[in-house]
């Protein structure tokens, strides 16, 4: 069991420090393969909603030695690119089936078809998978920007009827992909994606937020101290008492805790 070098509270947000980036991926790999097992013993499924990127390497990569009853579990993604097909580099749907459905064998895997031709319709089937039986799990992180999936700073509604939208993303986003390498400049950056809303992704039972890296320091010292709203969407885990955030030393390098 890895265990955090810190803990604390903000607002009902449990916060978890530890030791590296490692250490980290491990320690929420252990609590989402825990999730996971106690739906499938509770209910016989169990159906996860998981994020992509570089935040989330660690997390993905300790999951591969868990005890995960797989061939009971549905997955999710977060978000996708408007625009271009599921073999792109940068693709969503491809880190999914690279890092998720093909080490791991879910029983299914419900992908967002960015590519889709009309993208308002994409959603509400999205939408209809999502609301079919509640979601035990989502696995996220939080932008450089505070953004949450592709919920924008000023933009995002915590409040949504909707679960899944299309969202315009900001300079600072389609800045990010370029700077994680995922597209050579900023005018490659497709400018809208699909996105799972804010209510949807607090939706689930429990939510692990894993956000390592020094980029991420600033974003993550927003999170929990900034007034909650959506100038900072990150801000509203503040009142999720059934969420965690996971912290290596340098994404808390700017928060007021003692990181080891």
């Amino acid at each position: 069991m890895s265990e955090p070098i810190t803990q604390f509270q903000a607002g009902e947000l449990t916060v978890q420090v530890h030791s590296g980036t490692a250490e980290m991926g491990q320690a929420a790999a252990e609590r989402a393969a825990a999730v996971l097992r106690d739906a499938v013993a509770r209910t016989g499924r169990a159906r996860a909603v998981f994020a992509t990127g570089n935040s989330q390497f660690a997390f993905v990569q300790a999951l591969r030695s868990q005890d995960v009853p797989w061939d009971r579990v549905t997955a999710f993604h977060l978000d996708e690119y408007v625009g271009i097909d599921a073999g792109h580099p940068a693709s969503f749907r491809r880190w999914i089936r690279e890092r998720i459905e093909e080490p791991l064998g879910p029983a299914k895997v419900h992908y967002i078809e960015g590519d889709a031709p009309d993208a308002e319709a994409e959603c509400r089937r999205y939408e209809d998978l999502l609301r079919a039986e509640p979601l035990d799990l989502v696995c996220m992180g939080i932008g450089e920007n505070g953004h949450i999936a592709f919920n924008e700073p000023h933009e995002a509604d915590f409040d949504d009827q909707r679960l899944a939208r299309v969202i315009t993303l900001t300079p600072a986003s389609r800045a990010q992909q370029v700077g994680e390498g995922h597209f050579p400049d900023d005018a490659a950056v497709p400018a809208t994606a699909i996105s799972l809303t804010v209510p949807a992704l607090l939706s689930a039972a429990q939510v692990l937020v894993c956000t390592p890296d020094r980029r991420k320091a600033a974003a993550v010292a927003a999170a929990l101290n900034d007034e909650i709203s959506p100038a900072c969407p990150a801000t509203v885990l503040r009142r999720a008492g059934h969420a965690t955030l996971f912290l290596d030393p340098e994404s808390a390098g700017q928060l007021e805790v003692p990181v080891g």
